[in-house]
């Protein structure tokens, strides 16, 4: 199947590198016109010009006028705005809950809860009045569980997903539909960065997130999460919102690399220690 964006126009936040240029490149070939924002203007001019359907603007998503800029210029540039994606993320503040400077807290906040919270505003104030939307966040298998992430990264995740419940409970009446991603460890250069203390080290990255991954041979890839937010932003998932979609290879259903204990036969277990039909 192609065209399955054909005549919509995307904004995606955080769109120069890892997950978000992945959705940039994919929204593209499926017929979408898109606007990048991010704060790595060189590569995100160099990705626009690839693109060719493509606007770049500078938007840092801690500030509310840089993310309704980018929105504004989706609709300057090519007539209205019809999916918006808030990928921009970072891993923010790391270490104990009792170690964890403030500044570094609210920072982590800023970026992955309100940036989103931004996203969200200020595409339905472009939405609501055309009546129609798909407005996709992104949250993490570390919002939906415990342990899997730092303190604030786990925080702002979890909130995502409430702010998109509530979203999505609202903006219905407006035909708007909202939803939330949640990958698990997905091979990009944030990742490998924070697996490998080398962005660049994509192999080594690879070779672990491989190792640890629940289906045997295969790494979580951005492609994977672009893919994903293709189908919330397309009309295939017309009648879903308010959905946290995982992308984890079942990691939340609680599927491992190692086999479960229950993997191999054994005579069914009665009361009082028996066994067996």
């Amino acid at each position: 199947m192609s065209g399955r964006l054909e005549g919509r126009v995307a904004a995606i936040t955080g769109a120069s590198s890892g997950i978000g240029r992945a959705a940039a490149e994919r929204f593209v070939e499926e017929g979408a016109r898109v606007a990048i924002g991010d704060i790595q203007d060189d590569v995100g001019q160099e990705l626009t010009k690839s693109l060719g359907d493509a606007i770049y603007v500078h938007c840092d998503v801690t500030s509310e006028d840089d993310v309704a800029g980018l929105v504004d210029a989706a609709v300057a540039e090519f007539g209205q705005l019809d999916v918006m994606y808030n990928n921009a993320g970072i891993v923010g503040a790391v270490g104990p809950v009792d170690t964890t400077p403030a500044d570094e807290w609210h920072a982590s906040i800023d970026v992955l809860l309100h940036g989103v919270f931004y996203g969200v505003k200020h595409a339905a104030r472009v939405m609501k009045p055309r009546m129609t939307g798909s407005i996709i966040s992104m949250s993490s298998t570390a919002g939906v569980m415990g342990g899997l992430g730092p303190h604030a990264y786990a925080a702002a995740k979890h909130a995502v997903v409430g702010l998109t419940k509530n979203a999505a409970a609202e903006l219905c009446r407006f035909g708007i539909r909202v939803n939330c991603i949640a990958p698990a460890s997905m091979l990009t250069p944030m990742v490998a960065f924070a697996h490998t203390g080398d962005h660049t080290n994509m192999d080594g990255a690879r070779e672990e997130l491989t190792a640890n991954s629940p289906l045997i041979g295969r790494p979580g890839l951005a492609a994977d999460v672009a893919n994903a937010a293709l189908w919330l932003a397309s009309d295939e998932s017309g009648y879903t919102s308010g959905h946290t979609l995982a992308t984890d290879a079942g990691f939340t259903t609680g599927a491992r690399a190692d086999a479960p204990g229950f993997a191999d036969y054994a005579p069914m277990i009665r009361e009082a220690g028996r066994t067996g039909l």
